[in-house]
């Protein structure tokens, strides 16, 4: 019989044995054949793990409690991670917090597949695991899951840990259900398929438990005995002999307690015979297929312990015994945590709770469960820590209200274990205060909770009453009055507005007064106030009606008796104005009445009743100043002065108008006329007066008392003139005078007048004259003419007879000049020729006007003449100087693509050096290793890397053999394609993880495009950063913004390949300067926190003093270090310099659009058509600039020495300078701990707007093809081909890629790359490449650079027409060019039809000669293609007669017009002329743009040299000290020998393969070291037989403990722990 030892799993799994597949099943009688016994083995295999699947699925729905995909679908489902790490939270939630769980929902999974962060799931499940301690040999990979390379691993694992955590008591027990499920023969059948396709064998999973406790290093045997021991006891039934066996020390089972002998032997038998009935279906069983393992007879002990713990606690609690209960709740089973004595009412209180609910819910009691018992024990913890934190909280909030300080105080009340209300921080003086009073009035002086509870409550409302007060809140107000928290009394509800005003009223007095907040006793005497005074206005109220009701009887008396009513409470009413009072409202009322409802809805407010009565009492007033000021006047006009009557007549009491100084006399004369006229009849006591409202009023001539009433006992008087008279007259003698003055002030207004009548009457006349004249006009001019014909005829006859007399003179006269002045002509003509030769310039004038013309006409017109491109034909033709251009271009290039390649590699190699002079010092290592290694690296610096080896030529893949020839030729077809197609590189970048893309682009894209060294490449780098950023949009991508926010692969790529080189130079070149001036001014300090001026103010004084200044603490706060005048005023200085400094760096950012490489500027606008200003300000300064500022010297900005680093005062500036541009371009203000920077904000708005500006400005850019001057007929212009250079390595790496994913990246299999791949055939080795060579320097072969000239593959006519029409059209054009310039004519189809001379033929021939030379000087990579040389051999009309046939085949091909005389065909060579001049014209700025980036790159050189100079300093020195200290130590190491059963007792060695832990013994490892320094020679004997050898390099183990490396393999076979091995070569060698 077959035995696994120590399994956890039953069921030892017997591959091709015949179990059933689908069960039940039933064996054919017949014999099978070989092909179906292995048919039915591989059937067997996939159903077997499909029960694997079954088991894992319900074992993790049981941890999880949730529903999980059938087994056939969750493979896929584990992919993401989610269930895993959801696994990993249930047994261990401190490692895998649910928060930490990405995609937790797996939304992001159903909506667009796997994302790369999913991986993160998978690590945080392998870290739960680890944490619990399940050994690592189980552990799968990651790429396992994730990309599916092997899912059985991941089950067996699940497995693993079911058992293992089953031992742990952290989860149930994994079901065995081989042959309990049944599958359909379609699930079977692709189950076996999915086996097949990964060729994946299934592991053992019935050796999980020997594996288990192989790795607990426990006496396999002994444990055996035991458990089957045990397994037997528990088959008899007997209970003490069932605890006498589980009492074996060998069986290794723990915290066994006798008492529980027969719970133990119920539990065991019970699963004894659930396990036993499982494996009745299995064919073939194993011993544990019946027995119950060491691990589950653990856990069913587990369970019995638990069961019996959690009886005593019931007990317990039935008994309501404390004591015992305590007793209980200690048992270590139940794993209860924070047991407190003193909680042990609470404990009984909590679960006696917990068990009568318990029992309610169930109608029956019932036992607690573990879990309950736990979480009543925490409940009742909680409770009595919040008592005690209560207690200490009261406490706290007693000497914070006896400090008096407000802030503790409140502080202090908003603890959340005092247990109180909610406290406001804005009341804190106001709680400081009352509490403080209530203290004081307390007996004891301490306050209790519950008091403090009640008082804190009430003063939180009046809290809120203040706070409705201040925001003006009137709702707020009224429902913190009508709180029970304040317990107002008498509060109404219709009082709520005019509590709400009084209440603000009161609290502006209190705060001009110094009092912040009101009271209680205020807020109350303040209601109670308000309730009196709205009671006081509803007495008004009545009073105001009496009133109006008296108003309507007309009867003054009743009025007044009305006003005196003290409910009125109307001031200064008399009961002399009685007829006033009922006047004057009596008014107001029917006013009131005309505007309202009517004399009957008319009703005047006691607001209008007092200013009516207030009116009356002034009217009364001002009528009697008014009647003496006019008795006055009466009394001045009867004295007779003038001067006295118009001082009188200006009183303001009385109030006469225009009153003029000038009229005095006029006055008193007019008014005493007046006085005289009247009469009196008897003696006269009273006045009467008349007012402007019709009222009367009567003043005593005697006493000069006023009065409204009418005086019945007395005669009124006559005599005086009224206030009306006076006015009449003061009004006629005013008017007379103003008439006077008035006309003696227009006297020359008068004159001008009678002027202008004068002249209209001249000018009557003169219009009456002129009316004659156009009368006779006719007349007139008869007359005049007349008497100028007579006059002109006269001299006319006189002068025509004296020409008749003079004839023969005259015509003499005229010849002679004309002779005369013909002759001057030609003299001076002649003259002029003779002395200038201006007139050949003239002319060489005109032909280049009318050249510029011409070209003007070639760039610019869209259809120019035969004529014109034949002029500038010639330009196509290539001179020498081009020929050089390009040879130089080509080498300049090769020369930086290999300048790169070697300070990447060099810098590589000094980053490898700065990690091993780390493991020297660390380690003690041998130096002589690093001494190597540095020798190494400066043989790389001197021969620049490229001359490591000698290889022979002739073989490899530079052989000169055929197949070697077509295997290059394919790479540089495929490798073209790649480069010209950027779709295929951007979907494979995503195709591969993160960490391996980043790899991959950096190492084999660059140099596929040769790190953009000339304007195509460039261009093509550029187009192949936007497909790969659009694919990461759309694959990898939630939403745009993460661009922003996110670290997009695509981005971050494009950053790090532009801070080289060009971008490099640009940041020099834009940041330099400014850098340069902090770094260079000593004088300069920044310190923008308060805190660091301050102490660096107190370490200023004391080291000028030498004493410790008293009173400054040295640790403050940043408010108290700003309370000092001095730290405020060194603050504000480096604000200021801070602004000054910022400003340099705005000003040389703003003003560098120019300096910008381009991809940076126009890559982001052209890929994203969103947002283009926020992706390139985030990808410009974020990403380009700020890093820079940051650390310049990690950037080259600045120069360096080796070894030298920047001060921290320069650190701390340029990184305050950061700060604010950071703030300035995002717009971010300074506030909250840094709000005393708050000054700087207006700065950063002024600043934003630039930067805004300036992003603004690098957005507009031209369009790459613009820019880079590239377009369609960019490859047929060009004449040098591309070459690449490229590593052995990452040619076969990309050729593997390509091969691994191009059903991914190539979706349609008619795509070109499918094509070349087949060309390519299986993936090449390094060796097939290089050629033949020893395994020992394959590793550095793999590193030799090779050139690629890429060329596309020509394609057959049959397979792409396009390509064919393309090539013809090619060919055709330069036929044409070579016509054209040999033969003219006015267009295409006159020079075809014209048969050529003999002196064309000849132009023809020499110019084919001379392009034959020119070909031959040429090397080999710049000649033209051969179909294009083939044509050069035909003559001029066999030329013709092509073209006609390629003309006819181009014009069936829809590619060129006969009809217009193929004006299009010319209009291409136009455009290839213009494109030529161009390309010329770039070439000269590349070269230039080559030797610059030369040059940068001899800089960088230099720096390393010193670097390595710094290097080799160091290691001389440790040289030096290593001699010194070893001086005399030079005794031969001796080796070392253990057997592998002393080394895995050591723990060095875990296991060797196929080989049981009981032969451990007869195995011998020998560590031989050898000659050199941390060099060993392990080996290995089995029963003294030399087996195998193992050369092991000590720095080897350094780097596999410095990567995080736990185990190595030896021999293939053994596992060794590489620290422990660390430490036994540390301690036997190095004496460490």
């Amino acid at each position: 019989m077959y035995l696994t030892f120590g399994s956890g799993r039953g069921g030892g799994v017997f591959l091709g044995l015949g179990r059933a597949a689908v069960a039940p099943q039933h064996f054919w009688d017949e014999r099978l054949t070989a092909d179906e016994m292995d048919e039915r083995r591989r059937q067997n295999v996939a159903y077997q793990y499909l029960c694997r699947l079954e088991e894992a699925k319900r074992w993790m729905e049981a941890c999880l409690g949730e529903e999980l995909p059938p087994p056939t679908e969750l493979e896929e489902s584990l992919r993401n991670g989610v269930l895993l790490a959801k696994l990993g939270h249930c047994f261990a939630p401190d490692v895998v917090p649910a928060k930490k769980i990405y995609d937790r929902d797996q939304t992001r999974y159903k909506a667009s597949g796997l994302h790369f962060r999913h991986t993160d799931n998978i690590n945080h499940w392998r870290d739960a695991m680890s944490c619990v301690g399940l050994p690592s040999l189980f552990h799968p990979e990651t790429t396992d899951i994730y990309d599916k390379k092997n899912m059985p691993r991941v089950v067996y694992c699940i497995h693993a840990l079911s058992l293992y955590l089953f031992k742990l008591g952290l989860a149930p027990q994994i079901q065995d259900l081989y042959g309990k499920v049944n599958f359909t023969e379609e699930e079977i059948n692709n189950m076996q398929r999915e086996l097949d396709k990964y060729g994946l064998q299934l592991p053992a999973f019935s050796k999980i438990g020997g594996i288990l406790a192989n790795e607990l290093s426990v006496d396999e045997a002994a444990v055996h005995a035991a458990v089957l021991a045990i397994n037997e006891a528990v088959e008899q039934g007997v209970a003490a002999q069932t605890m006498e066996a589980l009492l074996n020390p060998n069986a290794m089972l723990l915290d066994l307690r006798p008492v529980l002998a027969g719970a133990y032997q119920e539990v065991l038998h019970r699963a004894k015979r659930e396990k036993g009935s499982n494996a009745r279906n299995r064919v073939r069983t194993d011993i544990y297929d019946r027995c119950l393992t060491q691990a589950e007879i653990q856990g069913n002990i587990n369970k019995a312990n638990v069961q019996g713990a959690l009886e005593d606690v019931d007990d317990a609690l039935e008994r309501q015994d404390a004591l015992a209960l305590y007793r209980a709740l200690q048992d270590p089973v139940l794993a209860l945590r924070h047991l407190r004595r003193d909680n042990l009412d609470r404990y009984l209180e909590q679960l006696g709770a917990d068990r009568q609910q318990k029992a309610l819910e169930l109608g029956y009691v019932e036992l607690l469960e573990q879990e309950e018992v736990a979480a009543g024990i925490a409940a009742a913890n909680e409770k009595g820590e919040e008592e005690r934190a209560m207690l200490q909280a009261v406490s706290r909030i007693n000497a914070a209200i006896r400090r008096g300080t407000p802030d503790k105080t409140l502080e202090a009340l908003m603890e959340p274990a005092a247990q109180l209300p909610a406290v406001h921080p804005l009341a804190a003086p106001l709680y400081q205060h009352q509490l403080a009073l209530l203290q004081r009035q307390h007996p004891r002086g301490e306050l209790v909770q519950e008091e403090l509870f009640v008082a804190v409550e009430m003063l939180s409302a009046v809290a809120l009453v203040n706070r409705a007060l201040d925001a003006g809140d009137p709702d707020g107000l009224w429902s913190s009055l009508v709180s029970p928290a304040l317990g107002l009394s008498d509060v109404e509800d219709g009082n709520a507005q005019r509590y709400f005003d009084d209440l603000l009223q009161l609290k502006g007095q209190f705060r001009e007064a110094g009092a912040e907040f009101l009271t209680w006793n205020d807020v109350q005497d303040c209601v109670n106030a308000t309730n009196s005074a709205v009671q006081d206005e509803n007495d008004r109220v009545l009073a105001v009606r009496l009133i109006n009701e008296a108003l309507l009887q007309a009867d003054p008396q009743k009025t007044l008796a009305a006003l005196l009513l003290p409910a009125a409470a109307l001031p200064g009413v008399t009961a002399a104005a009685a007829r006033r009072y009922h006047h004057v409202l009596t008014r107001a009322r029917a006013l009131k009445a005309q505007v309202g409802l009517g004399a009957s809805g008319a009703v005047l407010w006691w607001e209008e009743i007092q200013s009516g009565v207030c009116g009356a009492n002034e009217d009364g007033v001002a009528a009697r100043r008014m009647a003496l000021g006019t008795a006055a006047i009466n009394q001045a006009i009867k004295e007779g002065k003038a001067t006295q009557t118009l001082r009188v007549l200006r009183n303001p009491d009385v109030a006469l108008r225009g009153v003029v100084d000038a009229c005095a006399a006029a006055y008193q004369e007019q008014l005493a006329a007046l006085a005289a006229t009247k009469r009196q009849a008897g003696k006269p006591r009273w006045v009467q007066h008349r007012l402007q409202d019709g009222a009367e009023y009567f003043l005593s001539l005697q006493t000069f008392e006023g009065s409204w009433e009418w005086p019945c006992d007395s005669e009124l008087c006559t005599t005086h003139l009224s206030r009306e008279e006076i006015q009449s007259v003061i009004t006629q003698v005013t008017s007379a005078h103003d008439r006077e003055r008035l006309w003696a002030s227009h006297v020359p207004f008068v004159v001008r007048l009678q002027a202008r009548l004068r002249g209209f009457l001249v000018r009557q006349q003169l219009a009456a004259r002129w009316r004659v004249l156009r009368e006779e006009q006719p007349a007139a001019l008869r007359i005049q003419a007349w008497w100028r014909g007579q006059k002109q005829r006269r001299a006319y006859l006189e002068r025509l007879r004296y020409l008749r007399a003079h004839a023969d003179a005259a015509v003499k006269i005229q010849a002679g000049v004309r002779m005369w002045r013909a002759r001057k002509r030609y003299q001076e003509r002649l003259r002029y020729f003779r002395r200038n030769v201006t007139v050949i310039k003239i002319q060489a004038f005109v032909r280049a006007n009318k050249a510029r013309g011409d070209y003007r006409m070639l760039v610019h017109a869209r259809s120019p003449p035969l004529s014109i491109v034949r002029r500038f034909i010639h330009l196509l033709e290539q001179s020498q100087q081009d020929f050089w251009e390009e040879a130089e271009v080509l080498r300049l290039r090769e020369e930086v693509v290999k300048r790169i390649r070697a300070s990447q590699q060099l810098e590589s190699d000094l980053d490898l050096m700065d990690i091993k002079i780390g493991l020297l010092v660390k380690n003690r290592i041998t130096l002589q290793e690093v001494v190597s290694h540095c020798k190494k690296l400066t043989k790389k610096n001197k021969e620049q890397l490229s001359e490591m080896m000698s290889l022979d030529k002739q073989k490899g893949l530079k052989a000169l053999s055929k197949e070697k020839r077509q295997k290059l030729e394919a790479y540089q077809h495929l490798f073209y394609l790649l480069q010209t197609q950027p779709g295929y590189l951007a979907r494979l970048i995503f195709q591969m993880p993160q960490n391996k893309s980043t790899k991959f682009m950096e190492s084999v894209i660059f140099t596929l495009y040769n790190y953009a060294s000339n304007p195509r490449e460039a261009y093509l780098l550029l187009q192949l950063f936007k497909a790969a950023l659009q694919e990461e949009i759309r694959s990898k991508v939630d939403h745009i913004h993460d661009i922003l926010t996110g670290n997009a692969t695509v981005i971050r790529l494009v950053v790090s390949f532009y801070r080289n080189a060009r971008g490099q130079s640009a940041l020099r070149q834009i940041l330099g300067g400014p850098v340069q001036e902090v770094l260079q001014d000593k004088t300069l300090s920044i310190r923008t926190d308060p805190v660091d001026v301050y102490k660096a103010w107190v370490n200023q004084m004391e080291s000028q003093s030498g004493q410790k200044r008293s009173g400054l603490p040295y640790e403050v706060s940043p408010e108290q270090a700003l309370s000092h005048p001095e730290v405020q005023r060194r603050l504000d200085i480096s604000i200021r310099n801070l602004l000054v400094t910022t400003d340099k760096f705005v000003s040389a950012i703003t003003s560098s659009v120019d300096k910008i490489p381009y991809v940076s500027e126009a890559w982001p606008c052209r890929a994203l058509g969103w947002k283009a200003a926020s992706v390139v300000g985030n990808l410009l300064y974020y990403r380009f600039m700020n890093p820079a500022v940051v650390a310049p010297d990690g950037f080259d900005i600045v120069d360096i020495s080796a070894g030298a680093t920047l001060h921290p005062e320069q650190r701390r500036s340029l990184g305050s300078v950061a700060k604010v541009l950071q703030h300035a371009a995002a717009r971010k203000v300074f506030e909250g701990e840094n709000a005393h920077l708050c000054g700087v904000n207006r700065y950063l708005e002024d600043t934003h707007a630039k930067f805004r500006g300036f992003i603004a400005a690098a957005c507009r850019v031209p369009e790459p093809e613009e820019r880079f001057n590239v377009d369609e007929y960019s490859e047929l212009v060009a004449v040098a081909k591309p070459v690449i250079y490229i590593t052995v390595g990452e040619l076969i790496d990309t050729h593997k890629l390509l091969l691994e994913h191009q059903d991914s990246i190539a979706p349609h299999h008619g795509d070109p790359l499918h094509e070349l791949l087949e060309d390519l055939d299986e993936l090449p080795t390094v060796q097939s490449l290089v050629g033949a060579s020893t395994a020992a320097v394959l590793a550095q072969l793999s590193k030799m650079e090779i050139s690629l000239t890429l060329t596309g593959k020509p394609l057959l006519e049959a397979d792409s027409e396009e390509s064919d029409a393309r090539s013809l059209l090619l060919s055709t054009k330069q036929m044409l060019v070579d016509v054209i310039q040999s033969q003219p004519g006015e267009s295409l189809p006159e020079i075809l039809r014209t048969p050529a001379s003999d002196l064309e033929e000849a132009s023809h021939e020499h110019l084919m000669r001379r392009r034959a030379l020119r070909d031959a000087q040429t090397p080999d990579k710049l000649k033209r293609n051969r179909s294009l040389a083939a044509n050069s051999q035909l003559s001029v009309e066999e030329k013709k007669r092509k073209i006609i046939r390629n003309l006819r085949r181009l014009e069936s091909l829809g590619l060129v017009d006969s009809a217009h005389q193929y004006q299009g065909l010319v209009n291409e060579l136009a455009k290839d002329i213009r494109n030529q001049r161009r390309y010329r014209q770039h070439r000269k700025g590349e070269l230039l743009k080559l030797r610059q980036t030369l040059q940068g790159l001899d800089s960088k050189t230099l720096f390393y040299e010193e670097q390595i100079d710094y290097y080799h300093q160091y290691i001389r020195t440790c040289l030096d000290n290593l001699a010194a200290s070893n001086s005399g130590k030079s005794k031969k190491l001796q080796p070392l020998r253990y057997t592998a059963a002393r080394l895995l007792e050591k723990g060095v060695l875990l296991e060797i393969e196929d080989l049981p832990v009981s032969q451990f013994k007869n195995v011998i490892f020998d560590i031989v070291p050898c000659e050199e320094a941390g060099r060993f020679q392990v080996k290995a004997k089995f029963m003294g037989i030399d087996m195998e050898r193992f050369q092991l390099h000590y720095q080897d183990l350094l780097q596999l403990q410095y990567e995080g490396v736990a185990v190595m393999k030896m021999f293939d076979k053994a596992k060794v722990n590489v620290n422990l091995l660390i430490f036994l070569l540390n301690k036997k060698f190095f004496k460490k």
